[in-house]
């Protein structure tokens, strides 16, 4: 059982009586009628082969209330696309495969990127662009869910929590955001929001000074979940970034355009795990170093937007205040793991705290060499200015991969 307390700019929705999945989606069912729901869920091919997504694909077979699920595929050839349609003939909902690697989107991708509207990297936030892409073109939905693949731990109660505060007909929200615990092998999770994103709020404040933007992402629990859910109109004017800033990215876009009383996040499960990923690859790239890059600059370059002066001086100075934080921070859940009778390994959290201090000069100093970079693909509704048909394009492209010849 969780606390109740309030303590942000935005509505904390928690766990306080164990409600039943059947209990609450019987309530979804009733909510249906009104504001029809949908699903995307990004995925690799190399997922179809994991023991979670398999999981997932189970419980989602026994959701009564989605009108449409959609499924971005990426890194598939022919072969591997009809066996993914193969997999997810089972849910009984209307559902839709885009296979980003087909000739079809490929080629409407090409004639976006003439137009240099189109996502300039591949992973997630090109797969989810191009998924928001057609639930916009299907237009049966009001509101939708988003979820990674990957979750070891997936219960179908943590959607109909996700989508409830969107559902619901006396509630106003336009965005909703998971948090959850990140607790698994005796052992706290969740490296990059523990001891990146915490620590580094809280000394851009100290250096740059107060934001209210800055408060609005220390509100929510846990910023870089892959679980949020939107009003489906909200699709078509956010800018998501392509890299792994997308979390931060989406957030941002949602303070943009909408004000907090909009916004809440919602307790979707009492511990979750996923696929973890390493500090870096081999090539001391991936894994969490470029990720905590991609983070970084996301917020540097929003904060940018806003008017607050960054300069090579300054991210000198919020490197030494970070790791200050980070190490404080650090002892905490020290603390905390101690008292939970949880393993803490001191010389792997260092060492990350190290890598992610890096990656505060390494993202200050390409922000500083590139300032005219596009991160953000654009919105739907500057590409429908270029490409009024586009979406009914994309929507039959998705419709013959999926029912005809491939």
């Amino acid at each position: 059982m969780s606390d109740f307390f309030q303590n942000g700019v935005i509505t904390n929705f928690h766990n306080l009586t164990g409600r039943s999945v059947d209990e609450l989606e019987k309530e979804m069912v009733h909510f249906s009628r009104k504001r029809k729901m949908g699903l995307i869920l990004p995925s690799l091919f190399s997922e179809l082969e994991g023991p979670a997504l398999n999981h997932i694909v189970d419980e989602l077979a026994r959701v009564p209330y989605l009108e449409e699920i959609v499924i971005g595929l990426d890194c598939a050839d022919r072969d591997q696309f009809l066996l993914a349609r193969d997999f997810f003939a089972r849910l009984p909902q209307r559902h839709r495969i885009l296979w980003h690697d087909g000739p079809r989107l490929k080629s409407l991708d090409a004639e976006l990127e003439k137009e240099g509207l189109s996502p300039n990297q591949p992973g997630k936030g090109r797969n989810v662009w191009f998924c928001t892409g057609y639930t916009l073109a299907s237009d049966r939905t009001v509101c939708v869910a988003l979820h990674d693949c990957d979750i070891v731990t997936y219960e179908r109660s943590m959607l109909a929590r996700l989508l409830y505060p969107l559902a619901h007909p006396a509630f106003q929200y336009e965005f909703c955001k998971g948090f959850y615990a990140r607790v698994a092998d005796n052992k706290l999770n969740g490296r990059v929001g523990r001891l990146l994103v915490g620590p580094l709020l809280r000394s851009l404040q100290k250096v740059y000074g107060h934001s209210d933007y800055l408060d609005y992402l220390s509100s929510f629990r846990y910023p870089l979940s892959g679980e949020f859910a939107m009003r489906t109109h909200v699709l078509n004017d956010i800018k998501i970034p392509g890299d792994w800033g997308l979390e931060i990215g989406v957030l941002s876009e949602i303070y943009r355009n909408y004000t907090t009383r909009q916004s809440c996040q919602v307790e979707i499960a009492d511990n979750y795990d996923h696929k973890h990923q390493p500090l870096s690859e081999e090539d001391g790239t991936g894994g969490l170093r470029r990720m905590s890059n991609d983070i970084v600059q996301s917020l540097l370059r929003k904060m940018a937007t806003m008017g607050v002066n960054l300069t090579s001086d300054s991210f000198r100075v919020l490197k030494a205040t970070y790791y200050r934080n980070a190490l404080d921070m650090m002892e905490i859940y020290s603390n905390e793991a101690t008292m939970n009778r949880l393993a803490f390994d001191q010389h792997s959290e260092e060492a990350a705290v190290e890598m992610f201090t890096q990656s505060i000069l390494d993202a200050g100093q390409a922000f500083i060499e590139r300032p005219n970079e596009k991160p953000f693909i654009p919105s739907w509704s500057r590409v429908q200015s270029a490409f009024p048909d586009i979406l009914q394009r994309i929507y039959q492209a998705v419709e013959d991969d999926n029912k005809g010849q491939v």
